[in-house]
């Protein structure tokens, strides 16, 4: 029966089963795959694409994490659901590269085939829930305007592909934002998106995960075939110990508390659209873009800095702590000192470009990002015991 696909709410933690990990592999090469795209186009036109391919890979993971977080992924029809998902999404990585090329359609179809199908699986899974069962007929409409855009820019070329692929992008992030309204349906209401809070913050922890995972792959991959000169080493330490000081900030206090305000949440939809479904899309965007800039920095780390290679080392930085710090909010309603201040030394940085090296520029973000994490842990350990649970 249908029913028997739902999770049982038992009040306990569900725990991320070995299936969903299995699923998010996936998406390790999906990352890589749009870091070196971003890399091989690095302009202003290469960056777009690139945040559009990202938008892309984030709403197929984070929409298959809410139906995963319903419906049980240890019963068999869930699973094989996961495994037809891995393949369409393996079909979707592997186009990324040329998805502005000559795989735009497959990239198109691979991509419509895992919004529809999840929908479309899911609606059936919950057709005798009374309150799931209106809500997925409507975010299944939702994924068919999607793959209906997503397909005729596939079908497109050059601008026009982008205009279309702009939309389709755009439409994705509108839909839990405009609570998939359609006319003669009604909209759906956060109260009917009723998650398991901590499951879900250890989904997005786990995706954080695998974007640090692939910066550190980037890194080791490009620092093994260079000749390990000082500023090579040097531009080698400076990306791996960025790596670890974003991995401090995320995993924080702050994410513990945000698990528990998500779990104890008298409106835990609410809560989980605004802190872990679009809140965390920019810290992605900012690991992303600074695995690109540790790779340019390992592998020219001397010599000028042009204004590409100075937009990633301080940007990518910069977008991560942007993201943090609406992370914080979103959950909290707090202001963060530690981050706001990061940011603001990040953008003071840009005037000490032209006498740095990209190894110094290198060096001189991760200390930034290094000091943040700092001050977070020592404002945490001032706190007294009954305030322990919120962040700084």
């Amino acid at each position: 029966m249908a029913g028997d696909l739902l999770r049982t709410r038992d009040g306990g933690h569900a725990r991320v089963g070995f299936v969903e990990l299995f699923f998010d592999l996936i998406f390790v090469f999906a990352i890589t795959q749009i870091s070196h795209a971003l890399l091989a186009h690095l302009s202003w036109i290469g960056a777009l694409q690139g945040f559009m391919l990202l938008g892309a890979v984030w709403w197929a993971w984070i929409d298959t994490s809410w139906i995963t977080n319903w419906l049980d992924p240890e019963r068999a029809p869930v699973r094989a659901l996961l495994f037809l998902l891995m393949a369409a999404g393996l079909v979707m990585s592997t186009s990324l590269p040329e998805a502005f090329g000559e795989k735009g359609l497959i990239f198109a179809c691979a991509f419509a085939s895992l919004q529809v199908g999840r929908g479309l699986f899911t609606l059936w899974a919950v057709r005798r829930h009374d309150v799931l069962r209106p809500n997925f007929q409507r975010i299944c409409i939702w994924a068919g305007v999607g793959a209906a855009l997503w397909i005729t820019g596939g079908l497109m070329e050059g601008q026009a592909r982008l205009i279309i692929w702009l939309i389709a992008v755009a439409f994705e992030f509108a839909g839990p934002a405009c609570y998939f309204w359609v006319p003669g349906l009604g909209r759906s209401h956060t109260e009917d998106w009723e998650v398991e809070g901590a499951h879900m913050a250890e989904r997005v922890g786990l995706f954080i995960i695998i974007c640090l995972g692939e910066s550190v792959l980037v890194t080791g991959a490009t620092f093994a075939g260079l000749d390990w000169t000082a500023p090579v080493v040097g531009a080698f330490a400076a990306a791996f110990a960025g790596t670890l000081a974003m991995w401090w900030i995320w995993f924080s206090k702050a994410h513990d508390a945000a698990s528990d305000v998500i779990s104890h949440a008298n409106d835990t939809g609410r809560v989980a659209r605004r802190a872990y479904t679009y809140a965390p899309i920019l810290v992605v965007a900012g690991i992303v873009v600074t695995a690109v800039g540790d790779e340019m920095s390992l592998s020219h780390p001397g010599g000028a800095i042009d204004f590409a290679m100075a937009a990633v080392l301080i940007g990518g930085p910069m977008l991560f702590l942007v993201g943090a710090q609406v992370f914080k909010l979103a959950a909290f309603g707090i202001w963060s000192p530690s981050r706001l201040g990061g940011i603001a030394a990040l953008g003071a940085l840009s005037l000490a470009v032209p006498v740095l090296t990209p190894v110094g520029l290198a060096a001189c973000a991760t200390a930034v990002l290094i000091g943040v994490g700092a001050w977070e842990t020592v404002a945490t350990h001032r706190m007294p015991a009954e305030e322990a649970r919120t962040p700084e």
